[in-house]
């Protein structure tokens, strides 16, 4: 009776989420095994895949897209009916510890919420379970080789993405406290080699975010016009620095914020990308005899 009582307790526990955050090409794929059997994790989410037991139980992979943009969208489940399939899948496998990879912290809070997942309740960041070392080389091995990782045996890449398959890699998994060297366990990893890393890196233009950014303004409030924008890019996403003017009158308290959440949640739900932050900077308020200069920044 204990025993039945614990099972439909169990049942009804919620799936306990981690999250394993660092730049684009820092090794996380490599390491995500080794972290699962740290901490007893059931299942990955990885660039659009839920990993399970060594196989993919359901999703795709945005290594197999031809170009970066649509990479993102897919490691992000921008697609309905991929978050969907997804979702149903962590429910149905009763999954209880499940582990996120992302390349910030932004990115692994969005993919919970599409899928359906509580937050993450522990992050870990790249940099406290991997060297500089490792870590730059690593890095390298992305940049110049243009090499991914995928934490599934090669026959689950072969039989399901078989024109991105590169090599597969093999690793021992031994705890320090163990002094019998044959007890632990062997991880296979497969190296791919994605066409959008074939040729090169596509990124949205500054001059297309530009637009994209001053249309949102626009839709918001005609009557503000945008004096100035500084567009800055890092592996994480996009930041960007509005200055504008605004009409005298205006009700500030409360639009700066809507705004910058307008424009966020517009462009990524459009492009894919990663804002990470949108700052507005009101340069003057507009149609008084002062014209001052209010240079408040939200």
């Amino acid at each position: 009776m204990a025993n039945f009582f614990q099972d439909f307790v169990n049942n009804f526990k919620p799936c306990t989420v981690y999250a394993l955050v660092g730049e684009s090409g820092t090794g996380k794929s490599f390491r995500s095994k080794l972290l699962a059997e740290k901490y007893g994790i059931d299942a990955l989410i990885d660039d659009g895949l839920l990993i399970q037991n060594d196989k993919i139980l359901a999703g795709h992979s945005a290594k197999r897209e031809k170009n970066y943009m649509g990479a993102v969208r897919v490691a992000l489940f921008d697609d309905k009916d991929h978050r969907d399939e997804v979702a149903k899948a962590w429910k149905k496998a009763k999954i209880k510890k499940l582990l996120i990879l992302g390349t910030s912290e932004k990115m692994v809070f969005k993919i919970a919420t599409r899928l359906q997942l509580p937050p993450p309740q522990k992050i870990i960041h790249i940099e406290e379970i991997a060297s500089q070392e490792e870590i730059q080389k690593a890095i390298k091995s992305r940049q110049v080789e243009g090499k991914h990782v995928i934490p599934v045996p090669s026959i689950e890449i072969k039989r399901n993405y078989p024109q991105i398959f590169s090599d597969s890699l093999k690793l021992f998994f031994r705890k320090k406290k163990l002094l019998n060297k044959n007890d632990g366990k062997m991880f296979e990893k497969s190296i791919v080699q994605p066409e959008f890393s074939k040729k090169g890196r596509i990124e949205i233009s500054e001059a297309a975010l530009t637009q994209m950014v001053m249309h949102c303004v626009a839709e918001c409030d005609e009557a503000v016009r945008v004096k100035k924008m500084v567009i800055k890019t890092d592996n994480r996403g996009y930041r960007i620095i509005i200055t504008i003017d605004v009409p005298f009158g205006t009700q500030l308290t409360g639009k700066v914020h809507k705004m910058q959440k307008y424009i966020i949640d517009k462009i990524e739900s459009y492009t894919g990308i990663l804002i990470e932050e949108v700052s507005i900077v009101i340069d003057k308020i507009t149609g008084t005899d002062f014209g001052e200069k209010s240079n408040s920044s939200q």
